[in-house]
């Protein structure tokens, strides 16, 4: 008798969406016409057009929704989709088909011409104008382009009244634009770009996309916490001993060695990535999941941090780099910027004083993994002295797998089966694959969705970029002036260094395992 598979699970309609504005939860975004600026870069073709067309095919897209690529170079509207087509079908999560595939680029056209050009904006003009004739409601413009870029498209896009600055409201059919990483080198450049777009547009109206929000793992931070009743009385000083944030690749700089010489891993993973999920392992509960509840309690931890003194970034900051990164192409013979980075941040707050949080990331390691662990404290050794002697009994971690193999697993002590009573650890596993039955959609494509919403909620705000730069603006000033970087091995755990900072604290990172 063969086995019945059961059918997926719509896990939206079980649970229900709680993040978000409840003018846009679970609601399909009216007809938006989607500008691209560098439509023919790299990140359009790997996330944003897959993004947009899974988000199609689950039926997300009203008619008629109109996406409009702007880069240099002339392209009719069908060598735009023969150009794209290659990139979506090896990135999309679900299969290119020919008549899904045609429906998607019927979507598309195409601007060609220089950013500088005011040709360039007449016809896109008209090609807004020809959406908004055929139904579309809200235009968004996505900045796919170097920051350097950002002044002259406003600028024109403004000049040719294709922007126009007002109040958005969640749900409200609108004009938005979305910018994408890095929002500025330090905190000076960040202050003068988000001056500079404010200048245009109404903060309302600017989405900094960060795409680790958009992940689910990230999100169900929130879930996790605040929606059981087991984890949220302990998630205090009173019962957690430190916590871990890790994102470690496998891969190098992949080519990038001039981006990277300009960037390191301060400016490309912890200034953004790890602050926000640090942000949302730590923030205070809401009134509500609307966006401006949650963005508001995420700064507010952010301005709890302690500011870095030179003593802390000498003692509790560690920079490495992997072993051949100079000899990559575009890398300086005598590079002192960092793939490898650590360092251990305190919350002056009542819920976590005391409680030290280290965050690392780095390229070359011997496994890609992002997590956060919550290491419990250990439990008094009356009843357990023997089995502690022999270094059996260790306390309790929590740790949320954000990529990959996504899910939560639970470290704790459990009796070992016999006469004696042994001890030993277990780890309980949940993963989302196996839990839900159905493929986790990429970042990108609730990002870009909640943006056509007019839902704010996993997007950035200026306040919380600000205090992110203000925290890291210490370690780029005394790295950037000093020499010091520890070269590690690639397919390590990095340098030798981050283990020491640890130990001295009589702690030690998770292993990484190849």
């Amino acid at each position: 008798m063969s086995e019945t598979i059961p059918p997926p699970i719509d896990t939206s309609s079980v649970f229900g969406e709680i993040l978000g504005d409840d003018s846009t939860k679970r609601r399909r975004p009216e007809p938006t016409v989607v500008v691209i600026f560098g439509a023919t870069g790299d990140l359009t073709g790997r996330k944003l057009a897959p993004a947009l067309y899974n988000v199609m095919l689950d039926g997300a897209l009203k008619e008629p929704t109109v996406i409009i690529g702007v880069s240099r170079g002339a392209l009719t509207k069908a060598a735009f989709g023969d150009k794209l087509k290659p990139a979506v079908t090896q990135h999309s999560r679900q299969p290119v088909v020919p008549d899904k595939w045609q429906a998607f680029a019927n979507k598309l056209e195409f601007v060609g011409g220089e950013f500088s050009d005011d040709a360039t904006y007449k016809a896109l003009g008209e090609k807004i104008d020809e959406g908004m004739k055929k139904g579309a409601k809200s235009v968004v413009f996505y900045l796919s382009t170097p920051p350097a870029v950002f002044p002259i498209v406003l600028e024109k896009l403004h000049q040719h009244k294709l922007i126009t600055r007002s109040v958005q409201k969640p749900g409200v059919p609108g004009c938005r634009v979305i910018v994408e990483k890095p929002f500025g080198r330090d905190l000076a450049t960040a202050r003068a770009l988000n001056e500079m777009i404010g200048s245009y547009v109404d903060e309302s109206q600017i989405y900094r996309i960060d795409h680790y929000l958009g992940k689910e793992t990230v999100q169900n931070i929130l879930v996790l916490r605040f929606g059981n009743s087991i984890f949220e009385p302990i998630w205090n000083r009173n019962h957690i001993d430190y916590v871990e944030i890790t994102a470690s690749e496998s891969i190098g700089i992949e080519g990038r060695g001039a981006f990277y010489e300009q960037t390191g891993v301060v400016r490309d993973i912890i200034q953004n990535h790890l602050l926000q999920v640090m942000s949302l392992v730590t923030m205070e509960v809401p009134s509500s999941f609307a966006a401006d509840d949650i963005r508001d309690e995420k700064a507010q931890v952010l301005r709890s941090v302690r500011s870095l003194s030179l003593d802390d970034v000498a003692n509790n900051c560690v920079r490495g780099q992997y072993r051949g990164y100079r000899q990559e192409q575009g890398v300086a013979a005598d590079s002192q910027v960092p793939t490898f980075a650590a360092m251990r941040l305190m919350i002056d707050s009542w819920r976590w004083e005391g409680v030290p949080f280290y965050l690392r990331a780095g390229k070359k390691l011997a496994q890609r993994l992002t997590e956060v662990s919550i290491h419990f404290k250990a439990v008094p050794l009356v009843l357990f002295k023997e089995e502690a002697a022999g270094s059996v009994l260790q306390p309790a971690v929590l740790t949320l797998r954000i990529q990959p193999h996504e899910g939560i697993s639970l470290r704790f002590v459990a009796k070992v089966p016999g006469e004696n009573i042994n001890v030993g650890n277990v780890v309980m596993n949940m993963t989302y694959a196996d839990a839900f039955k159905r493929p986790i959609a990429e970042a990108y494509e609730r990002l870009l969705l909640d943006c056509m919403r007019g839902d704010a909620t996993l997007f950035n705000r200026r306040d919380s970029v600000d205090r992110a730069w203000e925290l890291i603006q210490p370690v780029l000033q005394v790295w950037e002036a000093t020499d010091g970087v520890q070269i590690y091995e690639p397919d390590s755990a990095g340098p030798k260094g981050a283990n020491v900072m640890m130990s001295r604290d009589g702690r030690a990172w998770r292993d990484l395992k190849v």
